[in-house]
């Protein structure tokens, strides 16, 4: 059995993706809760796990911004990704009716994924939470009947509580896409990845952004995400993670290699099959 460390409470969209992911790598898991993305990065850095799922970006939301960061700087590697259909439920103790709910917990983003639901329904204030399945943990253990939270029909289903409204989020074109993470020394290559991960920087310096993503483009690697993030302690100067369909194994090396003539610093996060819908 492998200790997959996940960010959040059990029950949560995190532990549903880790869920997932390891019945598809065919892996008998132990889902490990951390109240901190780092403290998830650092048992997995550390030995304390096995691996690491991570909610790296999200359709409506955009990228979490956090889980770049501690990718570049932690010795690990995405070896796989999946997508997890969002699908935000009303959930109160059980006994207790939708007419009684003036409360609703709930992570910040999903309050905001769902607020034409609580526009329709003024009387219910909405109070942010640490996150979605912590809110129904508060809820049972509250034993509120004025109180609902605003998470999974995993994390109803895993405190005991109950659904009073389902799929309850503004627009159902709503997913997180999750990357499985191990060490980099533990990874085993997987021969048919068909997308890379890179962080790279670049000179201060006219064109060399541009010059950097020719490169890439003459590869003819398919550039599906870029994102930049500020270098810490150096004001003005960039991050940028860029991830790029394959045709086959030998464009990413390439892609690196091409990549290397224009940039200060190259770091591939990872090899990996692209997830699919």
């Amino acid at each position: 059995m492998i200790k997959i460390a996940i960010q959040g409470e059990p029950g949560s969209f995190s532990h549903e993706a880790a869920t997932k992911l390891a019945a598809e790598m065919r892996e008998e898991a132990r889902i490990v809760p951390f109240s901190l993305s780092a403290d998830a990065f650092a048992a997995l850095t550390r030995n304390e796990v096995d691996a690491a799922v991570i909610p790296i970006e999200n359709s409506l939301a955009g990228s979490v911004s956090e889980h770049f960061d501690l990718m570049l700087s932690h010795d690990v590697t995405v070896v796989r990704e999946i997508l997890l259909r969002i699908r935000h439920n009303l959930i109160a103790i059980s006994g207790a009716a939708l007419n009684q709910i003036d409360r609703v917990f709930s992570h910040p983003v999903a309050l905001a994924q769902c607020r034409r639901f609580l526009a329709d329904h003024p009387k219910m204030e909405s109070f942010a939470f640490y996150d979605t399945a912590g809110s129904v943990k508060q809820l049972v253990e509250l034993r509120d009947r004025h109180a609902a939270a605003i998470a999974s029909a995993e994390a109803a289903s895993y405190y005991g509580a109950q659904i009073l409204v389902s799929d309850i989020e503004d627009n159902p074109e709503n997913f997180t896409r999750f990357f499985y993470l191990r060490r980099a020394a533990d990874a085993v290559p997987d021969p048919n990845a068909n997308k890379l991960s890179l962080a790279f920087t670049v000179e201060n310096h006219v064109g060399t952004l541009v010059a950097a993503l020719s490169e890439l483009a003459r590869e003819g690697t398919n550039l599906t995400k870029i994102e930049s993030r500020p270098v810490h302690g150096r004001p003005w100067e960039y991050v940028f993670y860029v991830d790029c369909q394959l045709h086959s194994p030998g464009d990413g090396i390439r892609a690196i290699q091409a990549l290397r003539a224009h940039c200060s610093m190259v770091k591939e996060l990872g090899r990996y099959r692209e997830a699919v819908r």
